[in-house]
């Protein structure tokens, strides 16, 4: 915990000096295990000598001390903002992203930027320009994605927490693959100033730890509203530290549609556990239904597209991109593009551009977007009845490297359990619950009414010293 760590390091158990210093100093062959970076931050120790001063002086601000990995499509001042993208390999940012500004604020220790898949599209870290991401639990498996590196990078030790993006699960479901926290909050609880845009209307900046307290740390450093982004706006705070006594009368629910056919019989067998668990503690839990959850993939890959297909267009090579020869204007267009772009980037630019074309607009975005609406209906609906709703984080563990790449539509239903979240903008968290077979983790997703992160958080607490996870 961050507590922790600002202790040893006042009594000296941890030299911050050394730990950084060596990251740099030997980065290639520290991130040839994983893969988990895309380029370090040459800057990181100036500001190291200031947090150990004010971590010994007893004055230490919240952040002091700790090493935090930024994903690559969140701009850091000096450094390589690329999104995982070959078009954007060059690219340096020039302004520090509005969460950067406050980890930077708060003592944070940037160590550099975190691998992910290409703009974010992805579900494995295998779409990166940069290469696939290794499971620091198991090697033959993915870390999951698109915050992959995220993940990785703080399962493996290399930093105490990191940020991510999270625009259909790409925060949960990774944590969930590598046995670590991910915390995706309320839509606008966290400034997206500085986040490279994939679905504005549903990417959200968020948090990997290994623990919710860190979490709920990083999270109330980086969350508020921002004047840099219209769409930002404060949560209820949370003063109440709740007990396990609290879980007692406490209403649950458990939606039937996420156990679904096809669902690993490790995650339900454990997930069904833990529910029974909250049982014996004095819980209400009881079934729910979320009607129109089995339409949420579809409606995304709908919504989604389409908002990629707007946001990418900035890519041509006259502002952003690589430089390629070229002899006419249709050209540089066809050739940056082209060239730079990846098999997935590509795939869901001809899909929202179709679904967004005339004829069409009405047809497949209009029809996608009332769908939404009623999948934010179906949680107000539970929200009436329920004060968290409980399901797996993903219906399976972290898969082999290539074993649903060539399959795009097996690789989008690893999201069928985070994706209603995005598109009801509500707060969820993912903690790690179980290790199955070979030692892969398998999590636990916990959900609650939009604005309620801080209550979320404080009740994950709760739930991860009953879960004793190791």
């Amino acid at each position: 915990m961050i507590k922790d760590i600002q202790s040893k390091i006042q009594n000296g158990e941890v030299d911050l000096t050394k730990e950084v210093s060596n990251f740099l100093n030997d980065f290639e062959n520290i991130n040839l295990e994983l893969n988990a970076f895309v380029s370090k931050n040459e800057k990181a120790m100036e500001n190291v000598k200031l947090s150990i001063d004010r971590i010994k002086s007893s004055k230490a601000l919240k952040l002091d001390g700790i090493r935090v990995g930024i994903k690559d499509n969140i701009l850091v001042e000096g450094l390589k903002a690329t999104s995982g993208s070959k078009i954007l390999k060059d690219y340096v940012a020039t302004y520090d992203a509005t969460v950067v500004k406050k980890i930077r604020e708060a003592g944070g220790i940037v160590l550099g930027k975190t691998n992910m898949d290409e703009f974010a599209m992805g579900s494995s870290n295998e779409t990166s320009y940069f290469g696939v991401v290794k499971n620091p639990i198991d090697k033959t498996k993915v870390s999951g994605g698109s915050s992959g590196g995220s993940a990785a990078s703080v399962a493996g030790s290399l930093v105490e927490v990191a940020l991510g993006s999270d625009t259909a699960g790409s925060i949960r479901q990774p944590a969930s693959f590598c046995g670590v926290v991910g915390f995706k909050p309320t839509y606008g609880a966290v400034s997206r100033f500085g986040l490279m845009a994939m679905s504005s209307s549903l990417d959200v900046v968020g948090i990997i730890s290994k623990n919710v307290s860190d979490c709920e740390t990083v999270f109330d450093v980086i969350s508020g509203k921002d004047d840099y982004d219209s769409t930002s706006i404060e949560v209820l705070k949370e003063d109440k530290e709740y007990t396990e006594n609290d879980l007692k009368g406490m209403n649950i629910g458990v939606p039937k549609e996420y156990f679904i056919e096809g669902i690993d019989k490790e995650v339900k067998e454990k997930v069904d556990g833990f529910v029974l668990k909250l049982k014996e503690l004095g819980a209400n839990v009881f079934e729910i239904s979320l009607p129109h959850t089995k339409y949420a993939i579809a409606c995304y890959y709908i919504i989604m597209p389409a908002e990629v297909s707007s946001n990418l267009s900035r890519y041509d090579n006259i502002r952003y991109g690589s430089k390629v020869e070229v002899d006419n204007l249709k050209d540089l267009y066809f050739k940056t593009r082209g060239e730079g772009f990846g098999m997935e980037v590509k795939r869901r630019i001809l899909l929202g551009t179709y679904v967004l074309s005339k004829g069409f607009y009405d047809e497949y975005y209009t029809k996608a977007q009332k769908v939404r609406r009623l999948i934010k209906n179906d949680f107000n609906k539970a929200f009436m009845d329920v004060d968290m709703i409980v399901t797996p984080t993903c219906p399976d563990k972290a898969f082999g490297f290539g074993e649903k790449s060539k399959d795009p539509i097996s690789m989008y239903l690893s999201d069928i359990f985070t994706v209603p979240m995005n598109l009801a903008g509500v707060p969820a968290i993912s903690l790690p619950l179980a290790k199955g077979e070979g030692g892969l983790p398998i999590g636990i997703q916990l959900v609650m009414n939009d604005k309620l992160d801080n209550k979320l958080l404080k009740v994950s607490k709760v739930l991860e010293s009953i879960i004793k996870y190791n």
